[in-house]
């Protein structure tokens, strides 16, 4: 169990939780792993099956405590809330910036931020790391390009904007990606990136893994009580999860991509994981999604120190703190979005 943001997460699979006066126990099979007085609590997010007593349940909807479940993979099932006040009013302050262009649009640009500056990153890190297996003048070269990058989005004028110079950035590292693949470099071979369908190895990977990663943000928007539904950056449409692809591109390239190439470069898996179809069209066979989902779990219970909380979490609970982050935004309890900066 962790406590952030005064909300409690219970992430083993076999946790009960129970109500022993003013504080919420959980149960483990060994018997009590914790307790937290009620009354210090927003929300409880509970990651398995055995359940929440009724008495919990009762006192959680009548002091309007959240209590969300979901599946211990991180697919969101359900959630219990006492009056709706408190997620009609959180919507509809989402709405509100929505249509607030200034207010959208900076909330735009925190995204983006985030993503260009964890790409640096990670080009940074793989220099760092590895400096004598890759071409570190150009992965400098990349770098530097995306760090003026940086300025140009923050003084960006419109969404437009925006969204030009974060193409330009991806152009940039995605142009160097294929210097940190550093192992089966005969099979995994990138040279740029495509999708619908993924034409080879490396772009399934990463297609796969990028389904996953918004399937985790998508859960976390539904648990802290905002509409998946409606981003500042992605247009709408329907059946999109626009607000999801907002928040997945700060993620991308330290939570996914850095991902994908452990895999590739630590041979957790290889080409025999994939198959080709006629049309060119590369997908993963079902032994290869097996591969992926277990050590995605695996990556999710890796621990590290939140760059702006300061706290030490889960990957796994990463998509939760940035949407409970953007929801005190929107409340008003922070003066501005803080996106996820990895370094």
């Amino acid at each position: 169990m962790k406590k952030l943001l005064n909300t409690l997460y219970v992430t083993t699979a076999d946790s009960y939780l129970a109500l022993d006066g003013e504080n919420v126990v959980v149960q483990g099979s060994d018997g009590e792993c914790g307790r937290v007085p009620l009354h210090n609590l927003e929300g409880i997010v509970s990651f398995g099956y055995r359940g929440t007593s009724p008495a919990l349940m009762g006192a959680c909807a009548e002091r309007n405590v959240s209590l969300c479940y979901l599946t211990p993979q991180g697919k969101f099932l359900a959630r219990i809330s006492g009056p709706v006040k408190g997620n009609v009013i959180l919507r509809q302050q989402q709405y509100d910036f929505v249509r607030d262009e200034e207010k959208s649009l900076e909330i735009a640009k925190h995204c983006i931020i985030g993503k260009v500056y964890n790409a640096r990153w990670v080009l940074e890190r793989t220099t760092r790391d590895h400096s004598m297996q890759v071409d570190v003048e150009k992965l400098k070269h990349a770098s530097g390009q995306l760090k003026d990058a940086l300025d140009r989005i923050q003084n960006s004028a419109c969404k437009d904007e925006v969204r030009g110079y974060e193409g330009e950035a991806a152009k940039i590292y995605f142009g160097v990606f294929n210097e940190m693949i550093l192992q089966q470099k005969k099979d995994f071979i990138f040279r740029e990136r495509n999708r619908r369908p993924p034409l080879d190895y490396v772009n399934a990977l990463l297609s796969f893994v990028y389904t996953l990663l918004t399937s985790s943000i998508t859960s976390a928007l539904e648990t802290v009580g905002l509409d998946p539904y409606l981003g500042y950056l992605h247009t709408d449409r329907p059946g999109r999860v626009s607000l999801s692809l907002d928040l997945i591109e700060e993620l991308r390239p330290v939570f996914a991509d850095r991902f994908v190439l452990t895999l590739i470069n630590r041979k957790m898996i290889s080409k025999k994981e994939f198959k080709k179809r006629e049309n060119g069209a590369v997908i993963m066979t079902d032994e290869g999604k097996r591969i992926i989902l277990t050590e995605w779990q695996n990556k999710k219970k890796e621990t590290l120190t939140h760059p702006y909380l300061k706290e030490k979490i889960e990957w796994g609970l990463v998509p939760y703190t940035q949407a409970m982050l953007l929801a005190r935004y929107l409340r008003g309890d922070l003066d501005g979005y803080p996106p996820f900066l990895w370094k």
